[in-house]
């Protein structure tokens, strides 16, 4: 009888709990995987008379949008190396950062920092794309008017010159999301036991040592899975980055096109739908095969890290 009552208990526990899920479940399963149905529409001829069932198929013919191109090859890289950047540079520059906030403890300062961290993460890449505006603008820019003109290093066309591109969307990236990754960090600092620093304290070991043989080590594992976690959007871009930032200026789309506002330009001309679907399971299966080699890879060096 006793056994049947904790059962019971334990049963009303956990439909609680699952209670809490319930809301996120269910925009999981609409948001992301109702719209899986859809896959078909990658290999037909939308047409919208005969509707999207009935439309013929094409076979693989839409996937050839992505690489009968002479700009196949400029999108992929930039694509690829942009990611490969956020990857690496976001990844140490928010641990730098997870590790600096938790350096200040409690204080009222480290609650202004995280704020004033987090609060770019909150805007909306319009408005981040008139922020930038504002610093690079030809004619009312502050780094034209109060920098440079007055140094006499002269006027620069920032949105002219594809050369400038990799360096600002790289900063802009990093000041928008660093203080939203950071937050990962913190939780696992914060989650290593006092107990242990202090041991090293004791021990004789400094602030870098503490850093590099204790909080480094037990951080490894998040950030193997943040980074397999990210590796699986590779071929995927943030679209109002590389398309609201610049300002959809063509004089620079051979450092700010991606795939995502490649096919997005070609969308709005050619108004082909499957076309759009074929780019967007491409770049899903080529994020899931990489996924796993990374997996596989990560599980022959440390097995206790992998995913799976």
């Amino acid at each position: 009888m006793r056994t049947n009552t904790k059962k019971r208990r334990a049963r009303k526990k956990t439909a609680g709990y699952m209670l809490f899920l319930l809301p996120g479940l269910v925009y999981l399963i609409i948001n992301n995987y109702i719209p899986m149905l859809g896959v078909f529409i990658a290999f037909k001829d939308v047409d919208y008379v005969k509707g999207i069932f009935k439309s013929d198929w094409v076979g693989l013919r839409n996937f050839k949008f992505l690489f009968a191109t002479r700009d196949a090859a400029i999108i992929t890289r930039n694509t690829l190396l942009y990611n490969f950047a956020f990857i690496v540079l976001g990844t140490v520059l928010a641990i730098f950062v997870a590790i600096l906030l938790c350096e200040l403890g409690e204080r009222i300062s480290a609650r202004i920092f995280q704020s004033a961290l987090i609060l770019p993460y909150l805007l909306s890449w319009v408005i981040i794309s008139y922020i930038v505006f504002a610093l690079l603008s030809s004619d009312t820019g502050y780094l034209n008017k109060a920098i440079l003109e007055p140094s006499g290093h002269g006027f620069v066309n920032w949105y002219g010159e594809a050369s400038y591109w990799p360096v600002i969307l790289v900063l802009t990236f990093l000041w928008k999301s660093t203080g939203y990754q950071s937050i990962v960090y913190m939780a696992n600092i914060a989650g290593i036991d006092s107990s242990v620093k202090e041991a090293a304290r004791i021990d004789g070991a400094g602030k870098l040592q503490e850093i590099r043989f204790i909080i480094l080590p037990l951080l490894k594992p998040t950030v193997i899975i943040m980074t397999l976690m990210a590796i699986g959007r590779i071929f995927y871009s943030d679209f109002g980055l590389f398309y609201q930032v610049p300002l959809d200026s063509g004089t620079i789309y051979a450092t700010t096109q991606t795939i995502d506002t490649y096919v997005y330009r070609g969308l709005m001309k050619l108004n082909d739908i499957g076309m759009a679907s074929a780019a967007g399971l491409f770049q899903s299966i080529v994020g899931f095969i990489l996924v796993l080699c990374s997996n596989l890879f990560v599980k022959k060096i440390d097995p206790d890290n992998a995913l799976f």
